[in-house]
């Protein structure tokens, strides 16, 4: 195998291997060891991933060569994702595998059971490579860690993943695994796939289970795909979606043929432009870049409305104070807090502590904001098929700024990224971002969809229409 070879292969998506070793062109085990090759070379750089499973991952390569061997390669139908090297987000449950969640606490945790989605890829044939970097218990949207250290984003080391979820987009954006689990509670799965080029997507509140996830705010957390295209993130979601007696807060509604939905022709599609917040501050290359998307699918058959959803600014704060408390309550009951004080990082710490400050009237009015903010974005689906915004109004800023500037003024870092993603999480419809072009500098500016509830497919086909006449995956770090 070349070095242009293998450099092909650690970027190509799911579907393109899936083909390659269907035709054994490559084997399982090949494929395998090349990422785990790349891994070792590129991890001290990065810092994706906290944990690497080598030998599992090799065992289970071998046992995937084995069943393609025998001439049952057929199943590749109902599970492509048959020899697939990925990773996961380490907050994600995996059996026998420490699960450190980012954090001090758990830093030699070994689950005796597989999270529900960790469970089905496995089923489905995927191979583990091994669990990927994040903020400490998932509260950050910077990709920095106070005990494993930061992950640093492939297209400049000097700038943020992204987060919580760092380690996962930062891995796919480096060739270093093919896709990954993460988990999105106020952006994370969104920011960092923003941030890093790739493709992530937070589904409807309960369509994918988070039974054997470590929670950060029940009411806000969610599991999702990201990967490198579009059509990858739909057949991973197809995977892991549906009902799990496990997980109380799962729905019953039935899975659909997201992969097979891409494949129905979209020639006329209505996207939302909201007239608050979105479109106010933005950084004018991100504005640029979302600004000739938009007019690139207005092109392709889309019709532009402004939407109203006065209730967002309001959201922020509820959405803030919902999740400050919730997050209090977890620590609380699993008995890591005040307890194991002392083993926090500091700012993670200090957030969990400011959960003691919201009163519960605070608290329950969050819930009457959601329902106002639902009701709004109900209201602008009458008319559109989904909204469109920037998933971040900034490029990746600088490892450990505190501000960023935009139009003169300083605008704290977390405040300012994670306030285009919590929308989605607060009302709990589903959102993807898409690449949608980069920065003079080369850094990677993401575009994101947010649709009607249990209506993945919808966002999907948009995103897949776009990603099909601007696909921004010839350009690597």
């Amino acid at each position: 195998m070349t070095m242009k070879n293998e450099e092909s292969l650690a970027f190509a998506t799911i579907e393109e291997l899936a083909a390659l070793l269907a035709r054994r062109k490559i084997s399982p085990v090949e494929l395998t060891d090349l990422f785990l090759r790349r891994i070792e070379q590129q991890n001290p750089a990065l810092n994706a991933f906290l944990t690497v499973t080598a030998e599992p991952a090799l065992a289970a390569a071998r046992r995937a060569e084995k069943e393609l061997l025998r001439g049952r390669g057929a199943r590749r139908d109902k599970s492509p994702l048959l020899g697939i090297p990925i990773s996961l987000k380490d907050n994600l449950w995996t059996r026998g595998i420490r699960s450190t969640a980012g954090s001090k606490i758990l830093r030699d945790f070994v689950p005796t059971e597989d999270s529900t989605a960790t469970r089905k890829l496995a089923r489905a044939g995927a191979i583990l490579l091994g669990k990927t970097n994040m903020n400490e218990f998932a509260y950050g949207i910077d990709g920095a860690n106070a005990h494993y250290g930061p992950t640093h984003n492939p297209w400049a080391l000097d700038r943020i993943s992204g987060g919580s979820s760092a380690g996962s987009a930062a891995a796919i954006a480096a060739g270093l695994c093919v896709a990954s689990l993460g988990t999105d509670t106020g952006g994370s799965i969104r920011v960092p796939s923003a941030l890093c080029g790739t493709v992530g997507l937070k589904p409807t509140f309960g369509r994918v289970s988070v039974f054997g996830t470590m929670p950060l705010a029940p009411s806000l957390d969610h599991v999702g795909p990201m990967a490198r295209s579009v059509a990858d993130v739909a057949l991973l979601l197809g995977s892991i979606a549906g009902r799990d007696p496990l997980d109380p807060a799962s729905s019953a509604r039935p899975v659909e043929d997201y992969r097979g939905a891409l494949k129905k022709p979209l020639r006329k599609f209505r996207l939302g432009r909201p007239r608050e917040h979105y479109w106010e501050k933005l950084d004018p290359e991100v504005r640029r870049a979302a600004e000739t998307a938009v007019r690139e699918m207005e092109k392709r058959g889309a019709e532009v409305r402004e939407v109203s959803l006065p209730h967002l600014k309001e959201s922020l704060e509820a959405g803030t104070e919902i999740s400050l408390a919730e997050a209090l309550h977890v620590h609380e009951a699993t008995g890591y807090f005040p307890a194991r004080a002392a083993e926090y990082g500091e700012e993670v710490r200090q957030r969990i502590e400011s959960g003691a400050k919201v009163p519960a009237h605070r608290y329950l009015a969050g819930f009457d904001v959601k329902k106002r903010l639902l009701a709004q974005f109900e209201e602008a689906f009458r008319s559109v098929d989904a909204v469109v915004a920037p998933t971040v109004p900034v490029p990746a800023p600088s490892i450990g700024a505190e501000s960023v500037q935009i139009d003169g003024e300083a605008i704290g870092t977390r405040p300012m990224i994670v306030g285009h993603s919590r929308p989605a999480n607060f009302t709990g419809l589903p959102a993807i971002s898409v690449p949608c072009g980069f920065t003079r500098d080369g850094l990677p500016v993401g575009l994101q969809l947010i649709g009607r509830a249990f209506d993945e497919s919808t966002l999907l086909r948009i995103a897949n229409s776009y990603e099909r006449e601007n696909d921004w995956r010839a350009r690597r770090p």
